[in-house]
């Protein structure tokens, strides 16, 4: 049996490798390392495939946020509801700019934002809401959009983790997560569902008068070289992580069949436990398992974690301390919020292993010596 990895990099680049190095070749002989012709194919096939009018490529997920709110003229002060169980680079972007970012509650089932929650968080001075599409599963975009509209806020997805998951409406319809929103932001960590070999992000839109000053901010604040109109700042993709991730995005239906049916594997052993709670997977959303979740009830989790290491298995806790209760908040009143799910999950989850590359017999073996210890108990 292969070594088992979070995330198999070696692996899916072995499958791919002659297209890789052909596409990374292109580029050094070309020699467009900055703004190439790479980088403009690249944001034109993710436009298509997200089925979004523009798509603005960055330097990484936490610029994709922070280029978000300088466009939509946050100003310091204003209230930006998120989360507090995300990965810290969403509230993060909203601090950079002295913004105020309110946490909110989460779902137990889906792990993503609470409507019910949300709208008890505006105030007169909520100016936006950021919904994060957490592990692959998206949030209730229809209830917060209405939401949104109904209170004039922007709408800014944080989609670094569900890349490529389909959101079904009510009526019959669907969108890709990203999309639904005033802009839509995603990362290309090497580990993301669309990962490049080093940092990437992008900026999604289908308004022109936004794209044109996302674009314009992620450059300096030019529009035309040396001709400054906005404070902007650098902000770029390069032409050889562009490449690359033009031969992942053309894979991605593969990649995301792939990851479910590791996710079903998963399921099938671990289902009815009593102290093991799978992913839940809403009716609206595609679940495209950037991770693969437990929620576990009565089992000593460090002991499972240090079990399964002992075993060549490894796990995450994803996140083992909530946003709001992180330092760099306490400013912000971050530990003066009750956010009783939030801080229930966070002593209750862990992350095992999910890629492109797994097979049966890891899966197997992954999952024989979950319930070894917990069987044990």
């Amino acid at each position: 049996m292969r070594q088992i990895q979070m995330v198999d990099l070696k692996q899916q680049y072995a499958k791919i490798k002659m297209e890789i190095d052909k596409a990374l070749q292109l580029v050094i002989d070309n020699a467009a390392f900055i703004n190439g012709p790479a980088v403009t194919d690249f944001a034109n096939n993710l436009s298509h495939y997200l089925g979004t009018k523009h798509v603005i490529p960055c330097a990484n997920g936490t610029d994709a946020l922070q280029i978000s709110f300088m466009a939509l003229g946050l100003k310091p002060g204003d209230e930006v509801i998120t989360p507090s169980f995300t990965y810290i680079a969403t509230t993060e972007a909203v601090a950079l700019l002295g913004l105020k970012p309110v946490f909110a509650e989460v779902d137990p089932k889906t792990f993503c934002l609470d409507p019910g929650f949300l709208e008890k968080a505006i105030t007169p001075r909520t100016k936006a809401i950021v919904p994060v599409h957490l592990y692959g599963q998206s949030a209730p975009m229809e209830e917060i959009m209405h939401i949104a509209r109904k209170n004039n806020l922007y709408v800014i997805e944080d989609n670094a983790q569900a890349l490529g998951c389909d959101y079904h409406f009510s009526a019959g319809t669907k969108k890709k997560t990203g999309t639904m929103g005033t802009i839509g932001t995603t990362s290309f960590f090497p580990s993301k569902n669309l990962g490049a070999y080093g940092d990437g992000g992008a900026i999604f839109t289908d308004s022109d008068t936004l794209a044109y000053k996302l674009k314009m901010i992620a450059n300096h604040g030019q529009n035309k070289r040396y001709y400054h109109e906005l404070v902007g700042c650098n902000s770029r993709l390069d032409s050889l992580q562009a490449a690359i991730l033009d031969v992942k995005l053309k894979k991605m239906p593969e990649y995301i069949a792939a990851r479910r049916k590791v996710a079903d594997g998963y399921d099938k052993a671990f289902a009815g436990h009593s102290r093991i709670t799978t992913p839940f997977r809403a009716q609206y959303s595609h679940h495209v398992f950037h991770q693969y979740t437990l929620l576990l009830e009565g089992v000593d989790r460090n002991g499972l974690i240090g079990f399964l290491e002992s075993k060549g298995i490894p796990s995450m806790i994803y996140y083992p301390v909530p946003v709001h209760r992180q330092k760099m908040f306490e400013d912000f009143g971050g530990s003066a919020y009750n956010l009783g799910t939030t801080d229930w999950l966070t002593e209750r989850v862990v992350s095992l292993p999910i890629h492109t590359e797994m097979d049966e017999e890891q899966i197997h073996y992954i999952t024989s010596h979950v319930l070894e210890f917990i069987n044990k108990l």
